[in-house]
């Protein structure tokens, strides 16, 4: 028996003492980032943000085993953040609908979500109503006019029934007592209800195709909700498609136990933290960055070896050499061997010992070092 054929649904529950540590655990990590975000200034949040908010829409759809391509997608965040992009619009893809679609979650968390909002978000998805199996509804709940709505997979040569969803019939009053909770105070925390939420719009799958992309946008707009920022910093689809296999059994599982949904929450919260927490891992690395410049604001630095230090920031495989910088900035040897020694004497690298051209270099004074 599935969860929406239980006599209660969809009136769920859940262990508020059991989920509380996991929930202070979250809070405590976002709060952690939005501060790191105020510390080092709008000009240096933008990127990390961006790459955030691009990974969230390209992990999602790969999730749902849809490969995007990542610079085409970045470009449309970037130029609908009003932030310089590389390339022009491609109006023969769909990429920017998707784009659309996410900053709406992101942007306009304060409008109410409706049903013919998310078939807006539905018609962004599948702008030529077409997927490769054929032509899907839009603008409407599903019919079932193919049969009923299944979530299944192959193995062996056969179909194996993971989840079977209510009967369309049943959509047009699920969907009116969906969307009147989503809008209605009835959680404390934000956080949760985003997890709920997804639950929930999963387990009902409305539409004929996409539900995953949808569902997770609804749970973008409740936590947009919870954050207040125009744009999120963190990628919880990043984290989810790292995990893919156990989401997918984590939903599994709680559609077909009970509507208490405490099993599903402590999952959700434990990868969301893991979302936010790498978050917190790379905008620390862009303070440290901006930090090291700042000291270094006043040391005359050439753009070779600017170029050199700017990689050895992002992360270096190992240490610098004289052949690394030579191939990495495209100069004779001799040419690597005085800047080098230059960034020695003023202090930002140190060398290994090793002498020659063998000798390995490293930042002297950066933390990530």
């Amino acid at each position: 028996m599935y969860i929406h054929e239980l006599p209660n649904w969809p009136n769920y529950t859940y262990d508020s003492a059991a989920l509380l540590p996991k929930v202070e655990a979250v809070n405590l990590s976002r709060g952690r980032l939005f501060g790191l975000l105020d510390s080092i200034g709008l000009d240096q949040a933008q990127e990390p943000q961006l790459e955030a908010f691009a990974q969230e829409i390209i992990k999602s759809s790969a999730i749902e085993g849809e490969n995007l391509d990542t610079q085409t997608v970045r470009n449309s965040v970037a130029r609908r953040l009003g932030l310089s992009a590389s390339g022009n619009p491609d109006p023969r893809h769909y990429i920017d609908g998707l784009v659309e679609m996410a900053l709406d979650a992101a942007q306009r968390y304060d409008q109410p979500l409706t049903a013919e909002r998310i078939f807006n978000w539905h018609a962004a998805l599948f702008p030529t109503g077409r997927t490769l199996y054929g032509p899907i509804t839009i603008g409407q709940w599903r019919t079932d006019e193919r049969g009923p709505m299944v979530v299944a997979s192959q193995k062996r040569g056969m179909e194996i029934i993971h989840y079977e969803a209510p009967a369309a019939e049943r959509l047009p009053t699920e969907m009116k007592l969906f969307l009147n909770w989503v809008e209605s105070e009835n959680e404390a925390s934000l956080v949760i209800k985003a997890g709920v939420a997804h639950l929930w719009f999963e387990t009902l799958h409305p539409l004929d195709d996409g539900n995953g992309r949808v569902g997770r946008n609804i749970m973008d707009l409740l936590l947009a909700r919870a954050d207040r920022k125009l744009v999120r910093p963190y990628s919880l689809a990043s984290q989810i498609h790292q995990q893919r296999n156990a989401y997918y059994d984590a939903l599994e599982t709680s559609q077909k136990g009970s509507l208490d949904y405490t099993a599903w929450l402590a999952w959700y919260l434990d990868t969301l933290n893991l979302a936010v927490d790498d978050a917190n891992q790379t905008i620390e690395h862009a303070v440290a960055r901006t930090r090291f410049w700042q000291r270094h604001e006043d040391t005359s630095i050439n753009d070779r070896q600017r170029k050199a230090i700017s990689k050895m920031l992002m992360g270096w495989e190992g240490k610098l050499t004289n052949k690394k910088y030579a191939n990495l900035t495209r100069c004779s040897d001799a040419t690597a061997t005085r800047d080098l020694v230059d960034l020695v004497v003023k202090g930002i690298l140190r060398a290994d010992g090793s002498g020659g051209r063998s000798t390995g270099y490293e930042l002297q004074d950066w933390a990530g070092a």
